[in-house]
């Protein structure tokens, strides 16, 4: 193998075809296990693997060395055989040990959760800003993993003045992984003090500042175009958009709004993804109201309320006036129009935004936030007016289901 000299995001953003894929899933009680897999099918799908087969597992525990256990990693070889895959995709995330014992059991290039979610970022990505946060998080990931590129050398080890080149190769590997990881930090410090002129300039312009937030698929792209009458791409696939897209808008009763659309959370997104994507998600954390978008025809929109919430916790966000705003009604029971909590206020609003309804009530959310007290505003999560439990928003949410 030679040495990791080419820039390893560059290659994954070109076109390829299809990879045939064996997708591992292993069940270990938990009451979601179905929903989470289909979900990663569509990951899978997204990222352009062609599926051979699904091969369900069932342990009480992850294995330290093969996550799988050795009877069934003969299986998950047997099967991806059968099947002519040529790599395994592994619905969950595997420490390094546990990949590089996979790979040389299986003979296959195995692919945990992570790195899948890091391709389709890749895959995704079109801004510059966006493809340069893709590529820190692809690194910052493969820096875990550098021995594994490797392991070609180990037959080496045991011999006389063999022992130097290969260290030599992965500590040189490593120093170029970490330049080029300073050298992105600073290329996106850049680019977010811009960010900052830019939140300065609208802040003096007296805009109100509102973004989309929620789980991935919920329809955040197409409620955006609704709403601001954009063309930002939209699609039913997990993260068919990643860069955040900003438009200003006029409301009566409210006056000049700036409306943000945000990359979509998901189960367990990668740290090192949240991280790089900081100083994006930062217009979330800066916003004075959050539209958490949730997929009303979703069976698990209260799990993906909480893993949103989760995200806006760790973000800084959690303390934002939001209004959750259930989409795709027209896939659902619910019926457009708006709810307001026992201090009535606007709390939960019902729209579908493929079909231009319930936009008006949201509108007319947007504008009892913006004429609220300012310093309700300003982050005040002690003031029940703008506080949305998830708990009470869920259970009032699958009351009208």
């Amino acid at each position: 193998m030679k040495p990791l000299q080419t820039d390893i995001t560059q290659a994954s953003r070109e076109p390829r075809p299809p990879t045939r894929a064996l997708i591992v899933s292993v069940d270990f009680g938990e009451p979601e296990f179905q929903a989470q897999t289909d979900e990663f099918v569509m990951l899978a799908k997204g990222a352009g693997a062609d599926i051979v087969d699904i091969l369900i597992a069932k342990r009480a525990r992850p294995d330290a060395a093969l996550f799988v256990g050795s009877g069934k990693a003969e299986e998950i070889a047997l099967a991806a055989a059968a099947g002519q895959a040529e790599l395994v995709l592994f619905n969950h995330n595997l420490s390094p040990a546990q990949q590089r014992n996979l790979e040389r059991a299986l003979k296959l290039r195995v692919v945990d959760r992570v790195a899948l979610i890091l391709d389709i970022f890749a895959l995704r990505a079109h801004s510059h800003e966006g493809k340069l946060q893709v590529e820190l998080a692809q690194l910052q990931h493969l820096a875990t993993r550098l021995t594994r590129m490797w392991s070609h050398l180990e037959r080496q080890r045991g011999g006389i003045g063999m022992r130097g080149p290969g260290e030599s190769q992965l500590e040189m590997d490593r120093r170029m992984i970490g330049d080029k990881v300073r050298y992105l930090r600073e290329r996106l410090g850049k680019l977010e003090r811009q960010r900052q002129t830019q939140r300065r300039s609208r802040a003096r312009g007296g805009a109100f500042s509102v973004s989309l937030v929620g789980y991935t698929n919920a329809g955040k792209s197409t409620l955006f175009n609704a709403l601001t009458r954009a063309e930002v791409y939209a699609a039913d696939q997990l993260f068919a958009t990643l860069d955040t897209t900003t438009r200003r808008i006029w409301i009566e009763g409210a006056g000049s709004v700036v409306v943000s659309d945000t990359v979509g959370f998901i189960r367990d997104l990668p740290h090192t993804l949240i991280a790089a994507f900081r100083a994006t998600l930062e217009e979330t954390v800066h916003a004075d109201l959050l539209l958490h978008v949730v997929d009303a025809s979703s069976p698990q929109r209260d799990e993906q309320i909480a893993e949103v919430d989760k995200v806006l916790e760790e973000i800084g966000a959690a303390d934002i006036p939001r209004i959750l705003v259930y989409n795709k009604i027209d896939r659902s029971s619910h019926e457009a129009g708006a709810e307001r909590d026992e201090h009535g206020t606007i709390s939960r609003v019902f729209v579908s935004a493929i079909e231009r309804t319930g936009l008006d009530a949201l509108r007319g959310a947007i504008v009892e936030a913006s004429q609220a007290d300012p310093v309700v505003l300003g982050n005040n999560s002690d003031d029940p007016r703008f506080r949305t439990q998830s708990s009470s928003a869920s259970s009032a949410a699958g009351a009208r289901s």
